[in-house]
């Protein structure tokens, strides 16, 4: 059954790859002016290296990107996606091998995460700059609140099951569902689903390969959206991919464990910053966010 799934997220990560080098090969002298791939490189490979040791990258590669001037608002969601799958997907097949989990709870929230995000992609793709903003906003406060919550012990300490049926099975579908979808928009899915699957009474332990695999299974179908229809930063993108992925099998394979609780609270305030910046982006009058 492992080796199934496996087999998907492998055919639809190389669908992704050759989508995404069609693109780049097709745009490749008219990359972004603005974006440094040096400083792109260092921010993907910092936000994936922390990532796979269960911080998320989403809402830190959103605040990095800002705050170093890399790229437009209106094109963070399609850059978080795109950059981020082939790292994320390196995680999947990392803890989904390593991690058991009863195999149709497995299969029915990454199903149900890919569907949300495949409909996600293609409204989050032609959002207006700053519908985007306020989006993104929401989405980041949602998330520090999120982590403030883990690091203050709020969170449902979970259980021991590794697999859920009845009603249980149900709500778990239709939260990843939603959570798919939102994550088009730049809501990392880690935190969210690390407290739904503690809130059904699931082992701790369980969340990676489910947080991770159903990243892993949405992000190239969304990611495919965002390419097509060129709502991305390809420079940022092919820099952050390639970067993170050498700083998934570092935190993976060579590090494996770092003591993390300051940097979360770092990266919480971090995240609160940036939130209440896209904010007050999405407030100001149209010309004055035109160019950024």
């Amino acid at each position: 059954m492992i080796t199934g799934i496996l087999g998907v997220l492998g055919l639809l990560t190389a669908w992704f790859s050759v989508e995404f080098a069609k693109d780049l090969s097709k745009n490749k002298v008219s990359l972004e002016s603005e974006t440094s791939f040096a400083t792109s490189s260092a921010i993907g490979f910092t936000t994936n290296f922390f990532d796979t040791l269960g911080i998320g990258s989403f809402a830190p590669t959103t605040a990095l990107l800002r705050g170093f001037k890399q790229i437009q608002d209106r094109v963070i969601p399609g850059t978080l996606n795109v950059s981020c799958t082939i790292p994320v997907v390196a995680e999947a097949f990392i803890f989904i091998t390593v991690i058991e989990v009863e195999p149709v709870t497995l299969i029915g929230m990454l199903a149900a995460a890919t569907l949300g995000a495949w409909l996600g992609a293609g409204i989050v793709s032609n959002l207006p700059e700053k519908k985007i903003q306020m989006g993104m906003a929401v989405a980041l406060l949602i998330t520090a609140s999120l982590m403030f919550s883990g690091m203050m012990g709020w969170m449902p300490g979970g259980g021991d099951a590794i697999g859920l049926s009845g009603g249980k099975l149900i709500i778990a579908i239709v939260a990843n569902f939603i959570l798919g979808a939102l994550m088009t928009l730049g809501i990392g899915m880690y935190a969210p689903c690390m407290a739904l699957v503690y809130f059904l009474g699931m082992s701790p332990a369980v969340a990676f390969p489910i947080m991770m695999g159903s990243c892993a299974f949405l992000m190239p179908v969304a990611s495919v959206k965002f390419v097509r229809e060129g709502s991305y930063n390809r420079k940022a993108s092919l820099a952050i991919a390639i970067f993170g992925l050498l700083g998934v099998f570092i935190a993976a394979y060579i590090v494996k464990s770092l003591p993390l609780n300051v940097l979360r609270w770092l990266v919480i305030g971090v995240i609160l910053y940036t939130s209440m910046t896209m904010f007050k982006s999405a407030s100001k009058p149209a010309e004055a966010t035109a160019i950024k």
